[in-house]
């Protein structure tokens, strides 16, 4: 059997990871040797950027704000779409259908649109840089997704197994935790992954809710791009370590990912 190369995969690799390539070089150069000609490979790399982000507390903290946040919607959204995608999948009720596929017209919503009354809404209740007023905001638009997810994978599962969990005696709770949830791993991993992704890349909501406490990476990158424009390298060093955190979960979940995304089906 013999392998044939296709160009399409390798020219699509190679457009995505020219851009990285791109960062991470720039962010191993010092501020000064822009001034001089493109290199492609650095000359005299150096990692006093990422040291400066590691060691200064305005830069960590905006990752650790970010991360706590993230972490809250991911946990709020998955709580909360396990058992809505269970109910869509196991019972009939009056709007289903239109409510199941109203969930895409939410997710189909740009986050701008909502900017305005998030604002308004969380500064009536004095949540304005919280984690949690980010991390509602952001389950906004993260639960319908993942219930949308977790509705196919709960519809594969045969009623039967139901039925069989309720003659042995399994309480709701105990089905879902000894049973069910372990069938629908890969479809709980790739709800959370894809919850986690939209959270952590969102920038004008968690940028608009937060103002010193919480303020997010993001934020302050456009706050030294605006000051330090000439210091390119930190700017891209802080760009390295925010791809970090969800290739770390893209590995670490892979399995379940590869499944997940197949919607469970196997070969």
């Amino acid at each position: 059997m013999t392998t044939r190369f296709s160009l399409a995969p390798a020219s699509f690799f190679f457009l995505v990871l020219v851009p990285i390539y791109w960062m991470i070089a720039l962010s191993l150069q010092k501020a000064d040797s822009l001034a001089g000609s493109i290199q492609l490979v650095p000359a005299d790399p150096t990692f006093s950027n990422f040291l400066f982000i590691l060691t200064e507390p305005d830069w960590y903290w905006g990752y650790i704000n970010a991360l706590t946040y993230v972490s809250l919607n991911v946990a709020i959204s998955v709580c909360v779409a396990i058992p809505a995608a269970y109910a869509f999948s196991r019972f009939r009720f009056v709007g289903h259908g239109l409510l199941f596929f109203s969930l895409v017209m939410f997710r189909m919503m740009v986050p701008a649109i909502l900017l305005v009354p998030f604002v308004q809404i969380f500064s009536a209740l004095n949540m304005i840089d919280t984690y949690l007023a980010v991390a509602l905001a952001h389950c906004f638009f993260s639960v319908p997704i993942a219930i949308w997810i977790l509705e196919g994978f709960i519809s594969a599962i045969p009623v039967e197994v139901d039925e069989s969990a309720k003659v042995d005696g399994f309480s709701t709770f105990r089905f879902f935790r000894h049973i069910l949830l372990p069938m629908i791993a890969p479809g709980v991993a790739t709800a959370a992954f894809f919850c986690f992704m939209f959270s952590w890349v969102e920038f004008l909501l968690s940028n608009a809710l937060t103002t010193i406490d919480v303020k997010p990476f993001g934020g302050i990158m456009t706050r030294v791009g605006s000051v330090m424009s000439g210091h390119i390298p930190l700017i891209a060093a802080a760009g390295v370590l925010g791809v970090v955190p969800g290739t770390i979960i893209a590995i670490a979940l892979r399995r379940h990912l590869a499944q997940g995304f197949s919607l469970g089906r196997t070969n």
